[in-house]
């Protein structure tokens, strides 16, 4: 079942946003792009609101993630700790928020290490390495459980790199990378709508993950962050009025986001944007101008 109803006025509005900035000199944007686009009749925080409408623009289609795959590995942690099979220790809520508000690595890396008892090393003879990376797919087993029909096709097993993964992290991405991390804009909305509707987990659960993506769209404190993960993104397009829960990804062929945003006098909405090639990774103005068109400022 679809987790919002399909909107056909918001389809129009999506296509006619993603065909005008095309034609404002980006050309091929309607194919480096994926966008899932919902709203809501009032806030999700606090509980389900109800289903949304909402519209998707390739929505299905797995691109490669960057660091959006950290919401993921945020939500799976919660849920481990729930079924305590981790322990809750200063260090592991440490490195969950450093990996959601600084977008750490290295943070990421403890936090996969925890989620699916691996670790990186040396690379491993053949009969160590399935072992190995049967255990790395733990996460993925946990969300395919889920039986959200969004699931298929994406994957959440890989570690994220400032300079790429060596020895046996550089296995597990097989020959031709086809084990690397992808992700739909679908599925990533769904998991973003599940934190904020608190659809899955604990209230207090819920509660801790939200208070680590909430953005601040002061001036002063984006000023003082030049990796504040707002401007250049769809937060970007927001005014300093509105309230921002997000997680951006971006690298040298990527720039991406996944945002739930209130705004008085405007309907809450979660916009996911996925966006590849060098050209939409250097275009700190795409999503930002993609929000305000979508939010309606």
């Amino acid at each position: 079942m679809a987790f919002y109803c399909p909107d056909g006025e918001m389809e129009q509005a999506l296509v006619a946003a993603i065909s005008s900035l095309e034609q404002e000199g980006r050309p091929g944007l309607s194919e480096q792009l994926s966008v899932t686009w919902i709203r809501y009749g009032q806030s999700l925080r606090g509980g389900s609101a109800g289903e949304g409408q909402g519209t998707h623009w390739r929505g299905n289609q797995a691109r490669y993630p960057a660091s959006v795959v950290k919401l993921l590995y945020l939500l799976a942690a919660e849920a481990w700790l729930q079924r305590e099979l981790i322990d809750d220790t200063p260090e592991l809520r440490r490195a969950l928020a450093d990996m959601i508000r600084d977008s750490s690595n290295d943070a990421t890396g403890l936090v996969v290490d925890l989620l699916t008892g691996t670790c990186s090393g040396p690379e491993l003879p053949a009969a160590a390495l399935q072992q190995w990376s049967q255990q790395r797919q733990l996460i993925n087993r946990w969300y395919g459980e889920l039986g959200w029909p969004e699931w298929p096709g994406n994957n959440s097993c890989q570690k994220t790199w400032g300079d790429g993964p060596y020895g046996r992290e550089r296995q597990s991405y097989g020959h031709e990378l086809e084990n690397r991390n992808r992700l739909s804009s679908n599925l990533t909305a769904r998991v973003l709508q599940a934190v904020m509707a608190r659809e899955l987990l604990s209230p207090s659960a819920c509660s801790r993950m939200q208070e680590l993506l909430s953005r601040s769209l002061e001036p002063a404190a984006r000023a003082a962050d030049p990796e504040n993960q707002v401007d250049g993104f769809l937060g970007g397009g927001l005014p300093e009025g509105a309230q921002l829960w997000s997680k951006a990804g971006w690298m040298s062929q990527a720039r991406h986001d996944a945002a739930y945003i209130e705004l008085e006098g405007k309907a809450p909405a979660l916009i996911v944007v996925l966006s590849d090639g060098p050209e939409r990774a250097q275009d700190e103005a795409l999503l930002p101008e993609l929000c305000r068109r979508l939010i309606g400022l």
